[in-house]
């Protein structure tokens, strides 16, 4: 079993690289110079200050969600009506090794294949908002060059095709992630259309602005890669009041009683 020690443990790329720790990996992404945002598109922001925050004991800091912007992703997440643009993920076998990776175009997938993969990436925006499903600001420490947070808006603004990147974040996942069963990575690339409205409310027609986002989920497999129901994963950037909160996560996890603390300490700490 795999997560969970701070022992130098080498991980396996799906390359047949080998890397000692996170910080070769880290290296790396200083070296492929994945973009380090510091100013925002005019609809991402801050988390507001009126927003109702308290301090974990672990000292991050959670926000209160609105269950109606969880519900404004989901209504398009239906076959026919959906905006997923891609899908990507890895295999980890139980020792924590990659088994293989995959990426494709959603709307290449099969009308079967896309109702599952949806039923996937829906788990988690539909989960119960502050329970199963709670908001983090990200600190300020782990938004720099070479953080995770780094690598996630990599990803984000190269809509999941920048294999490179995704192949670090595996790479993470797999030295953290503590589980004694195969699992699979499964991440969603999505741009929703931002309707505009009124100061009432309505909808006033097209929309002039889109959150592009990430969804990750991590599921167990069997089989034949068969994913079960996803255990754990995260929405990035979080949404609110119309535009990208990206200082803040969404993470889910399936069993708030027995939750994976080791991805809330990578996605909110250092890498």
């Amino acid at each position: 079993m795999k997560g969970g020690s701070t022992a130098a443990t080498a991980v396996r790329g799906r390359s047949g690289c080998v890397w000692k720790n996170a910080a070769e990996m880290k290296k790396l992404l200083y070296l492929m110079k994945a973009p380090c945002y510091t100013e925002m598109d005019q609809n991402e922001k801050l988390p507001p200050e009126e927003h109702a925050m308290t301090r974990t004991e672990s000292g991050f800091r959670k926000i209160e969600m609105d269950r109606e912007d969880m519900l404004a992703l989901t209504r398009r997440m239906t076959v026919k009506r959906t905006s997923i643009t891609r899908i990507a993920g890895a295999y980890i076998d139980p020792d924590g090794f990659i088994d293989g990776t995959f990426n494709t175009r959603f709307l290449k997938l099969s009308g079967s294949e896309r109702a599952r993969n949806l039923e996937i990436a829906k788990t988690i925006p539909f989960a119960e908002t502050n329970r199963n499903l709670k908001r983090w600001v990200i600190p300020p420490a782990s938004r720099g060059k070479e953080s995770l947070w780094q690598l996630l808006m990599g990803a984000r603004s190269s809509g999941l095709e920048n294999d490179a990147l995704l192949d670090i974040f595996y790479e993470m996942i797999a030295e953290k992630y503590s589980s004694d069963h195969e699992y699979g990575i499964f991440l969603f690339h999505d741009r929703y259309d931002i309707p505009a409205k009124a100061s009432d409310h309505e909808r006033l027609g097209e929309s002039e602005q889109m959150f592009e986002y990430l969804i990750c989920a991590v599921c167990p497999v069997t089989g034949d890669y068969e994913a079960g129901k996803p255990e754990c994963g995260f929405l990035f950037p979080s949404y609110a009041e119309g535009g990208a909160l990206v200082n803040c996560i969404d993470i889910y996890q399936a069993d708030e009683m027995h939750p994976h603390r080791e991805l809330e300490e990578m996605l909110l700490g250092d890498m």
